[in-house]
């Protein structure tokens, strides 16, 4: 059965309580120079924390399964948008692409090969694969 996230907020700030499934409390806010009252986390700095934990338990998880000396796993994002430059009609219909950059540390005695497949599998998470597909949000 699916997890339940519950999101709440006063109209009167941007604070919000999360609270998951299982007991877990959360907070996201935005900083103080936004309007905010930095009490908590950016909705893109959760956003972010999602993709780069499911990237590391996957990676972690792909090297306990072959026996890989896999020490330590530290993955560090960053998100921008990137205004497109190259479009003719930009003016009229102004696009951008959002990106999320990810840097993946891989510590331990592991042979070239085993990096490089343990970053192929990065790309293979569950989140990055939602991320990157065609996401239908439905609004009751």
């Amino acid at each position: 059965m699916p997890r339940e996230v519950i999101v709440r907020g006063s109209g009167a700030g941007f604070a919000q309580s999360i609270a998951v499934d299982g007991g877990h409390q959360l907070t996201a806010d935005e900083p103080e120079e936004l309007g905010g009252s930095g009490t908590g986390a950016t909705p893109y700095d959760l956003l972010l924390a999602a993709l780069g934990s499911c990237t590391s338990m996957t990676v972690g998880l792909y090297a306990r399964r072959r026996g890989w000396p896999l020490e330590d796993v530290t993955v560090r994002l960053h998100h921008e948008r990137v205004h497109e430059t190259d479009c003719e009609d930009c003016f009229e219909h102004p696009r951008r692409i959002e990106r999320i950059n990810l840097s993946l540390e891989l510590v331990g005695p592991l042979t070239d090969e085993q990096r490089d497949m343990l970053r192929q599998i990065a790309a293979r998470c569950p989140v990055h694969k939602t991320l990157t597909a065609s996401i239908a949000i439905q609004i009751r």
